[in-house]
């Protein structure tokens, strides 16, 4: 946001957020790697409460079958997920800035992708994915970063099963690690959208350490 700032715009988007990291907040810089049901998700409640800039990641377009849980639009239907997404932020709040990379994360690029960000969510829906990002967070170029990633958001049932807990000293996981997606245990966006914002609040408390 820099010096070009709108200070009364700002002022009235962030006039909710707690006085103690207002200023931290307004200095963040978070990636999302995925931008479905929980990266979609928990990127628009971030830009809510007015980070200065959203590196995100995807190489998928926007289908009919992902408006039951992901943060798009009839009109966003055959759009790269990253595009859609950065347009309906820029809606919400224009002094965000936002980084898109429209393309599949890998152990290749993902160390560029996400250099300059001390907090990355994980949004993936693959395994193997979610393997290949907490693998790249072992590796001594993210040593100083957090990831923060989910696992067990499928169903309907208890939203109290859903929690956040630290699963090394620079990862944490959202979910009830047990109910995963799949053909008896649907994605829907009451869970989803749940883990989303546990994975949001959980950078907002990084923020306050890091910043």
């Amino acid at each position: 946001m820099g010096s070009k700032i709108d200070p009364i715009l700002y002022g009235q988007i962030t006039s909710r957020n707690t006085i103690d990291i207002k200023e931290k907040i307004k200095q963040a810089v978070i990636g999302i790697a995925g931008c479905g049901g929980l990266g979609s998700n928990a990127a628009i409640a971030i830009a809510r409460i007015g980070v200065k800039k959203l590196v995100i990641a995807d190489f998928d377009k926007v289908e009919l079958s992902n408006l039951n849980r992901q943060q798009f639009f009839i009109s966003d239907i055959g759009k790269n997920k990253t595009d859609a997404l950065s347009s309906f932020i820029k809606k919400i709040n224009p002094l965000v800035i936002v980084l898109k990379y429209n393309i599949k994360l890998t152990m290749m690029n993902i160390f560029d992708v996400y250099k300059d960000c001390p907090i990355v969510i994980e949004a993936f829906d693959k395994v193997s994915e979610k393997k290949m990002i907490i693998d790249a967070f072992g590796d001594i170029r993210f040593k100083d970063k957090y990831l923060i990633s989910a696992s067990g958001l499928a169903g309907y049932s208890s939203s109290n099963q859903i929690k956040t807990n630290k699963l090394s000293k620079n990862i944490f996981i959202c979910g009830d690690n047990k109910n995963e997606g799949n053909e008896k245990n649907g994605l829907m966006a009451p869970r989803v959208i749940i883990a989303a914002g546990h994975q949001a609040n959980m950078a907002v408390s990084l923020i306050n350490k890091i910043y």
